[in-house]
């Protein structure tokens, strides 16, 4: 009897190329899916109009001889409540996709987890930074425009933070960085910190809350504490809250000893987050979708 023969399984060969995939084609499929949502375009839109608008409302109520300390501080304000929405932002690049389940899909299509999440990541932050940079240039250009180049004389009032050049009223080199870049990768690093808290809960509500509470908490505590004994704790909430943190970069702290420029909390928040996301890339990698 003759022994059978075992044929080798024919091997599939695809007609279509076949091409390894990187980080880049990651990066690809975020960058369309955030510029195509419409809650991309919402909340970068309403923050546009809330930091462009409140400057334009205060630059136009404003009489002609006042004087701004420093000159750029007016754009402060309408950073602090544009802030929120790139927090929102962050919140919904990836707990959305966890709400609608297309998440199953996105990990189907690229198994490696830290990819994807690094993929949103950096995708997230150069939108906004960019974003958040430029408007805060805009309201920079016009502040200077409307209250730079005032004369200041003898006997005028001159604040801590105004630089005078010449007699007149102008803004160091500092001041501009601080209120454009400085301003535009804190807000930034804010939005990939309510990233890392949406990858970490998946849930939309919940993770917006958790960083309504971030933002506003310490400074709410640190208003109700009057005991002497707790001035300290009291001191630091209010040096490292959010709108403590943006107004030093305005070279306008809350704290009169307080650091002028922002960095140290600049520094704090960039490894803080850096914490945040990689706890989020490792649940991401060991949890179930």
């Amino acid at each position: 009897m003759t022994a059978p023969v075992h044929m080798p399984a024919p091997q599939f060969s695809s007609a279509l190329p076949v091409e390894r995939t990187h980080l880049g084609h990651a990066l690809r499929s975020e960058w369309t899916k955030i510029r195509t949502v419409r809650s991309t375009i919402w909340t970068l839109g309403v923050m546009l109009v809330l930091i462009l608008g409140i400057n334009l409302l205060i630059v136009g109520l404003s009489s002609s001889d006042i004087v701004s300390d420093p000159v750029l501080g007016f754009g402060l304000f309408g950073v602090l409540l544009g802030q929120l929405c790139v927090m929102t932002l962050g919140v919904l690049v990836i707990s959305s996709e966890y709400g609608t389940g297309m998440i199953r899909t996105t990990l189907t299509a690229c198994p490696q987890r830290g990819r994807v999440l690094a993929a949103k990541a950096i995708v997230f932050f150069a939108l906004t930074f960019t974003v958040t940079t430029v408007a805060c240039a805009l309201t920079a250009l016009m502040n200077y425009a409307t209250f730079g180049g005032k004369p200041v004389g003898e006997g005028s009032f001159l604040g801590p933070r105004l630089v005078v050049e010449n007699g007149l009223t102008t803004a160091s080199g500092t001041q501009w960085l601080g209120a454009t870049v400085g301003v535009g990768l804190y807000v930034a690093l804010l939005g990939l910190l309510s990233l890392a808290v949406g990858a970490l809960l998946r849930h939309s509500a919940g993770a917006i809350t958790t960083m309504m509470g971030v933002v506003l908490l310490p400074l709410i505590i640190a208003i109700f504490m009057q005991s002497d004994s707790l001035h300290k704790v009291q001191e630091k909430l209010i040096e490292y809250s959010s709108p403590n943190a943006i107004a030093s970069l305005y070279q306008m702290p809350m704290l009169e000893n307080g650091d002028a420029d922002g960095v140290r909390q600049l520094v704090v928040l960039a490894i803080i987050t850096a914490v945040a996301l990689g706890a989020a890339c490792a649940t991401l990698s060991k949890r179930d979708v």
